[in-house]
């Protein structure tokens, strides 16, 4: 009689142990991205914008009847340490989706992992157009990559319209880094300006940590070149504005999204301005939520300037994506995850849009167009609307 109590008391112990087990239990997330390096702006701001919805998600009772767990891992923008990083979320943190990844590089040569393992991950600031076109049909039937952040393809266009058609620049010259991303950007910057029948009058390649830009800017000046197009990050883009002006050449620079890093605007000072960029995201509070999450990042961060807005609005929607796709799904199983984030049913409101139906089987980038996009410019140290017209319709 006794064992028989011991025995029941020991199995009502275990079956309350394994019930608290299961209501402690969390939604374990994967966030991987540069928060050290030169890359850091955009990692940091798009760690913290993803941390910012998840407080909101669980404060408000969580997904599921479950909270969010962020697991972070640091990639450095190191393409083997990327890769090495979401192997260790997916085998040893057993993560169930994952968010993040702001360099090319690093996406290319790490998400096959998720792939693999069925894992969805929504690509938050990588921009490269080859990311969401790496597991398409006929070799894969399904793709587990998705993108809240605008392709190359489509800042290119808009990078072509601004400098081509709006500035009217007849010649312009090409500067881009040897990375992935600067490579990739490049071939999609030529597509575009081919498509309006000009040719670069100078296409010039240099390396990350490079600290003088003399031999390519002698070129594209010697070329006639009446604007730079660029694709880079902030320290080396900031090294062609200073070498513009150690040389007294100074023409307008145009380029990719990240001319809106801190470390551009900060490294290059007075140089950096007047520098235009596609934007999905600029920090003025132009709507009611835009200005929550603008106080909001300001105060749980205790910064005025956002080090890379942007990428801080884009972790904070694709947070919001992947929860309004897990309580679709109501379930953490990777393929139900990813079938609901091809078929949303309730808008998702973010910072950067209201996204209704964003994904589909066969589209996985959640910015369509550059009608999404808007026009940045460096001023004051800040990046601001460059036209009155975007700023307004971004307010509607």
């Amino acid at each position: 009689m006794f064992k028989l109590k011991i025995d029941l008391i020991t199995a009502a112990l275990a079956v309350s142990l394994a019930c608290g087990a299961q209501a402690a239990d969390t939604i374990r997330i994967g966030v991987s991205g540069p928060f050290t390096g030169g890359s850091s702006p955009m990692g940091v701001a798009m760690r913290d914008g993803i941390r910012l919805a998840a407080q909101e998600i669980n404060a408000a009772g969580g997904i599921i009847g479950s909270q969010i767990q962020l697991i972070e891992r640091d990639d450095e923008a190191k393409n083997e340490r990327g890769a090495q990083v979401v192997q260790e979320l997916i085998n040893k943190e057993k993560v169930v989706a994952a968010l993040g990844i702001a360099n090319t590089g690093v996406a290319l040569a790490s998400q096959r992992f998720y792939q693999e393992s069925k894992i969805p991950m929504i690509t938050t600031v990588a921009t490269g157009t080859q990311v969401t076109r790496q597991f398409l049909p006929p070799q894969y039937q399904e793709s587990y990559i998705f993108r809240v952040a605008a392709n190359d393809s489509i800042q290119a266009a808009l990078i072509v319209e601004e400098a081509i058609e709006r500035r009217k620049f007849k010649k312009v010259a090409i500067l881009a880094d040897s990375t992935n991303y600067g490579q990739l950007g490049r071939e999609d910057l030529e597509a575009a300006l081919k498509n309006k029948g000009i040719t670069a009058v100078a296409v010039e390649k240099f390396n990350i940590k490079d600290v003088d830009m003399t031999p390519q800017l002698l070129k594209a000046k010697s070329a006639g070149a009446e604007a730079i197009l660029t694709y880079a990050i902030g320290p080396e883009l900031a090294q062609i504005a200073n070498g513009m002006a150690k040389l007294g050449w100074k023409v307008p620079m145009v380029g990719s999204w990240t001319l809106s890093m801190a470390n551009f605007i900060d490294n290059a000072g007075r140089n950096a301005e007047g520098a235009r960029m596609p934007q999905t995201f600029i920090q003025e509070a132009t709507t009611p939520k835009r200005k929550a999450f603008i106080d909001a990042y300001q105060k749980t961060y205790k910064v005025e300037r956002i080090p890379s807005p942007a990428s801080a609005a884009q972790g904070y929607d694709a947070m919001q994506l992947l929860a309004a796709a897990i309580k679709q799904a109501g379930s953490t199983d990777g393929v139900k995850i990813r079938e609901a984030l091809e078929n949303l049913k309730e808008p998702v409101m973010g910072v950067v849009q209201t996204y209704e139906k964003p994904y589909s089987k066969q589209v996985h980038e959640a910015v369509h167009g550059i009608s999404t996009l808007v026009t940045g410019e460096v001023k004051g140290g800040q990046v601001v609307y460059a036209y009155d017209a975007e700023k307004n319709k971004s307010a509607r």
